[in-house]
């Protein structure tokens, strides 16, 4: 059966779809040079005429970074190609560094491993805005086929410019000694991904006694799943990050995802620890100890503790849709403490105005070792402090058109409003369907932007409940 190609459609990150189906290099280069005549037109004139283009370690990423440098060039602006795969972070730090006019990055971010696609960045570094990407989408609409002369690229080290970038924003002997005098055993998974190597080098070489690194090789596959740091594609960093403080070594593990923009961490019980209780740590820290100023973002499949502990400080807290492309945009318009989604990615006003997980692992490191406590031990202090609960989500793939649409009118139009024993008491329509029976307690319903999914969030009190609240919901849709 032949596969047809789905319209090129901007998601909550990006453009993304089928390498070979939907992503080809005809249609890279179209989109590529939309996107740069829009750069254009939106452009400061006191912005260099540059554009930074990188890639990941993906099927073909490195060749389509070098055909769509055409692109920019043929619109008389200079590509400035990333020397190797690197982050996406990286790349937005090349962007402000070099001033240009944004960057193109080919990634697929966390989606799986036949998938690829294109982020743009804007000269700010952030994910351009959706007003953007419909521009380009409509600037495509009016292309033809166009043959582009082959010239000579300059290429620019984004990774080493981003790492030194980093280890100017902290105090890198300190946090080496402090994990060396808490015997701290540092576990580090790139998922084959871009990050790889990384934390080595931003740490130096008195880092080795302390430090493992896992699956850093190039592996376009993955090893079989996507490169996305959820809990089921952590096994070997949970087994290892268990094994080791068995042993009398409390270890910590941290895992980057595919282009190196999001995090996930493992304590050491070997508990995975998702941005949704980091995010509340990172606030503490932020204010008690940095004493930094601003507000606090969250989109709204984000725990409700993210809130109670920004309250707590005295913290304005914004709720927006989910996709760091709208928590970048507040961030560029007001003084942000931090910015956070629960699929794993931060921001920091105090850094970029986008995700970085290479900052956020060593925000967490300067947490913990200023806490002088495992991270286990922090956050399980923090619990009693602001209370905890429960959090899971469950992505469903639908069968086709037809189904979602029956779904998202139900949602729409006649929403439940009581499920299982629980009444709901507001309905939240912000991204998606957000059923809330109380504090921590909620049921959420959400399309991805990327994929053919309808993903299903859930926050209560305990897991048992979690899980008894998301079969009630697969039920629930199934029966529409």
């Amino acid at each position: 059966m032949k596969l047809e190609a789905s319209p090129i459609q901007f998601g909550t990150d990006g453009w993304r779809g089928l390498l070979g189906v939907d992503v080809t290099i005809e249609r890279l280069l179209l989109v590529a040079l939309a996107a740069t005549e829009e750069m254009i037109y939106r452009g400061n004139c006191d912005l260099a005429k540059k554009v930074i283009i990188g890639y990941d370690r993906r099927f073909l990423a490195p060749e389509f970074a070098e055909g769509i440098a055409s692109s920019v060039r043929a619109c008389g602006l200079e590509p400035l190609l990333a020397d190797e795969a690197v982050t996406t972070p990286a790349c937005s730090w090349a962007v402000v560094e070099h001033n240009a006019l944004g960057a193109l990055i080919i990634t697929a971010s966390h989606n799986p491993p036949e998938w690829l696609g294109l982020k743009i960045k804007s000269p700010s570094g952030a994910s351009v805005d959706e007003d953007f990407t419909r521009a380009v989408e409509r600037r495509i609409l009016f292309k033809g086929k166009s043959i582009f002369e082959v010239q000579e690229i300059q290429k620019i080290n984004c990774r080493k410019n981003h790492l030194i970038g980093l280890q100017g924003k902290f105090n890198i002997p300190a946090l080496v000694q402090g994990m060396q005098n808490m015997g701290l055993h540092l576990i580090v998974d790139s998922m084959h991904g871009s990050a790889a190597g990384c934390f080595k080098e931003l740490l130096g070489r008195n880092s080795e006694e302390f430090l493992t690194e896992i699956r850093i090789n190039r592996d376009p596959l993955f090893g079989g799943n996507a490169p996305e740091p959820l809990e089921k594609n952590l096994g070997e960093l949970i087994a290892n990050t268990k094994k080791s403080s068995k042993v009398g070594q409390p270890s910590l593990g941290l895992a980057f995802d595919g282009d190196g923009d999001r995090i996930a961490v493992i304590d050491e019980t070997g508990r995975f620890c998702s941005t949704q209780v980091l995010i509340p740590l990172f606030i503490e820290h932020l204010v008690q100890v940095r004493n930094i100023p601003g507000c606090v973002i969250k989109t709204v499949s984000g725990s409700d503790c993210i809130r109670l502990i920004a309250e707590k400080f005295d913290r304005k807290v914004i709720e927006c849709p989910v996709g760091f492309k709208y928590i970048a945009k507040e961030m560029l318009h007001t003084k942000v403490l931090i910015g956070g989604e629960e699929s794993g990615g931060i921001g920091f006003g105090e850094h970029l105005p986008e995700r970085d997980a290479l900052f956020a692992a060593l925000l967490l490191l300067e947490a913990i070792v200023q806490g002088r406590e495992p991270l286990g031990v922090r956050l399980n202090n923090l619990a009693r402090h602001i209370g905890s609960s429960a959090y899971d989500r469950i992505d469903l793939l639908l069968a086709n058109n037809e189904s979602r649409v029956r779904v998202e009118e139900s949602l729409k139009n006649d929403p439940p409003l009581l499920i299982r024993t629980k009444t709901v008491k507001q309905v939240i329509s912000i991204d998606g369907c957000k059923l809330k029976f109380g504090e921590r307690d909620w049921l959420m319903f959400r399309f991805s932007g990327t994929e053919p999914l309808l993903r299903i969030y859930c926050e209560a009190p305990t897991s048992e409940e979690v899980q008894r609240t998301l079969a009630w919901a697969k039920e629930f849709v199934a029966s529409i």
